[in-house]
Formats: C-alpha cells, structure tokens, sequence
C-alpha cells in the first residue's frame, strides 16, 4: 500500500509516530524512503524537528511535530445577532478576532461580507498574507446539507436557505471553505478540547433556537441530509398550542428556546427579544429569568431523555446563552427520572467549558482536519 507524505503527517500529528524510526515501524518503509518523505513535508514547512541531547552527550532521535505556524485559519461563527471572526493557528489558538454586529435577518450577503471585510481587517492587524490563510470556516444557526454546504431551510435564517455560501467566501478568499451547524462545531470544539478519546459526545446549545451536535468516535454525525439534532422541532405537548418559526405547532424550541423565553419576560414588562438578552438577565439574577429558564429546562430534559436512551452518550454538554445552573438544574430533574438507568449509569452532564471559543475551535479543528488530510496533502506534494 502507498505510504505519501500526507499519511506520514497524519501519523506525526495523531502521535502514533514522532521520530523516523517511529515512522519506519509503523509504515514498514525502508530508512530511505521515510527519509524522502520526511524531507518533503520538512520541505513544506509542514512539520519542524527539535534533537535533544543526553546527559551523557549522545543525541536522542530527533522528534517530528506539525507545524503549527505553517498557515492560520479563518473562523467565523454566525449568531442570530452577531457574528465572531477570527484568525487562528493551526491548533486554533485564537490570534485576533473581531465580534461583527450584523443579525442574521440581515440576510446572507450582508452577513457574509461584513464577516469577509472583518477577516481582512484582521490580517492586516496582525500582518498576516493571505497566502497563510489555509482555510476559511463558517458555523451557522441551522442545518447545512452536507453534501452542497448551503444552508438547508434554516427556521430562524430567513433568506439563507440554500444560499451559495461557499462560493461568496471564495470572491474574496480562494482557499477551501467549509460550512457546519453551530451545534456541530461547538460540540467538535469541545471534543477536540477537552474530551478526545470520548466515544459518543453531545452537546445542547440553548440559545435564541435549540440544537444539538453529536460527536460520536471522533467525527460529527450529521445523519444524510444534515438534519441530526435538530431536536428543537421535537413536538412536545406542553407547547402544542404555540407556534414554531419554522412554521409548525408544538415544536421544544416554541416554548423552551431563548427566544421563547425572551418572548415571556417581554410579557412580564423586562423587554428582551433574544437568548443573549435572557443571558444578561440570568446573569443579573433576574428570578423571573432563572424560574422560565429551569422550566425550560425541565422541557429540554423530557426530550434529552428520548435522546440519551437511543445514543446512550459518555457526555452531555450545555452550551449557549441559557447554559446555566438554572437550566442544568432543570434539564436534570426530568432528564434521570424518564431515562432507563443503564443509559445515564455513566452520563457526565456538565456545562460546556469553551463558551464562544467552542466553535471557533471546532471550525478550525475541522478545516485543519480536511486541509492537511493525507489525501489533500499527499496531492499536493505529488
């Protein structure tokens, strides 16, 4: 079987290989091929070496590692009513990033290209060329169908849907562009973050809508039109007389989302029209705010307890403007109670740690994944 440079890479960045021997045993190449190999992608910049001497002035074998300054990444993260852009390494360590006040109802060309001219102000703040940029990547409030990466019939998106996407971003960036839920990304963010080696993750998002990502033995599982998780038009009889934005009667995010809540404070005289303005009440210990939040998330946990069962996952993570003790506290009373207990026997329900960095991180996580995967790698070094 064919060993490129790309495969070489992927053993270096996965740790299963870190010296040249380490490469010969895992591969069986001989020394001199490992050596071109190596020598190429040393060639490319895309992996450094550091030699480390002994206490007795032998010299250890010299380590192999990804360079993580070989390129930066361009993340940006879309919300109902603002955007984040940002430039990262190639670990996604955040370099620069800038929060871009433009609301989704704003409509896709509008958003895109305030978010385009936000990139642009950044690698000119930090004097990067746009020959480092190796990728470009976009989380967005909606399911994307998978295999286009537009936006597909996103309820609280109008004028999204199907929306070339890919193709405004490289107008102005000529570099591979991926387009993913913002649940996904968050939920592959803190994967890559803190939970590696987790065989099934999930995490909620709570914000102005409700969705969930899915990480199960490492990938994002997207189901085949991009439409896993989006439990937040799962009926629930408690909602059937309110009406969804996606158009239907009964849906979870109709009356347990931010934007549901946000409609209930507005009755109670506490204006807010958001999940970020439910947030800035919870953290201004509004009672009212904690009390709709608890019971919203008594809502999600009666319909996270049909998810736990059928996934049986080692996590659940509650991301986005409603995670909270309020909610989580909720989430928990009905969640356990309606589960079967071999499902929850070693469920770790926690709050998500990355707060907005989540998705930043994913995005660039996945853009790393796909740009420097042994294929694209190994054609370009062909």
């Amino acid at each position: 079987m064919y060993v490129g440079p790309g495969d070489v890479l992927h053993l270096v960045r996965s740790g299963k290989a870190v010296t040249r021997g380490d490469i010969q045993e895992e591969t069986g190449m001989s020394r001199m091929t490992v050596a071109q190999r190596v020598d190429a992608l040393l060639k490319a910049e895309l992996i450094r070496e550091a030699g480390a001497a002994r206490p007795s002035g032998g010299r250890r074998p010299t380590h192999l590692a990804f360079n993580l300054q070989h390129s930066f990444t361009i993340s940006a993260t879309v919300e109902t009513t603002s955007s984040r852009v940002a430039l990262t390494d190639l670990d996604g360590t955040v370099i620069a990033d800038e929060h871009v006040d433009t609301a989704v109802d704003d409509g896709p060309e509008k958003v895109l290209r305030a978010i385009m001219d936000a990139a642009q102000r950044l690698l000119k703040q930090t004097r990067t060329p746009v020959s480092k940029v190796s990728g470009v990547g976009l989380s967005i409030p909606g399911p994307v169908d998978p295999h286009t990466l537009r936006p597909s019939q996103p309820p609280i998106m109008p004028g999204w849907d199907a929306y070339p996407v890919v193709e405004l971003i490289q107008d102005t960036f000529d570099v591979p562009v991926l387009v993913e839920n913002d649940a996904d990304a968050m939920a592959v963010g803190e994967y890559t973050a803190g939970f590696k080696g987790t065989p099934s993750l999930c995490l909620v998002k709570a914000s102005t809508g409700i969705g969930t990502g899915l990480v199960i033995n490492g990938e994002i599982y997207q189901g085949v039109d991009g439409g896993a998780g989006d439990i937040g038009h799962v009926r629930h009889p408690a909602f059937s007389a309110l009406q969804c934005q996606c158009g239907s009667f009964g849906c979870l995010a109709a009356g347990a989302s931010g934007g549901a809540i946000a409609r209930q404070l507005t009755e109670l005289g506490i204006p807010a029209s958001s999940g970020k303005d439910v947030r800035q009440q919870l953290l201004a210990g509004n009672l009212d705010t904690m009390r709709l939040t608890h019971e919203a998330g008594q809502r999600l946990g009666e319909v996270m307890a049909t998810v736990v069962c059928l996934l049986n996952p080692a996590v659940l993570l509650i991301a986005g403007d409603l995670a909270s003790s309020s909610l989580i506290g909720g989430i928990r009373e009905t969640l356990y109670p309606m589960s079967l207990p071999r499902a929850t026997r070693h469920l770790d329900v926690r709050l998500a740690a990355l707060g907005e960095d989540a998705g930043i991180r994913g995005m660039s996580s996945l853009l790393v994944n796909q740009v420097f995967s042994p294929a694209a790698v190994n054609a370009r070094l062909s």
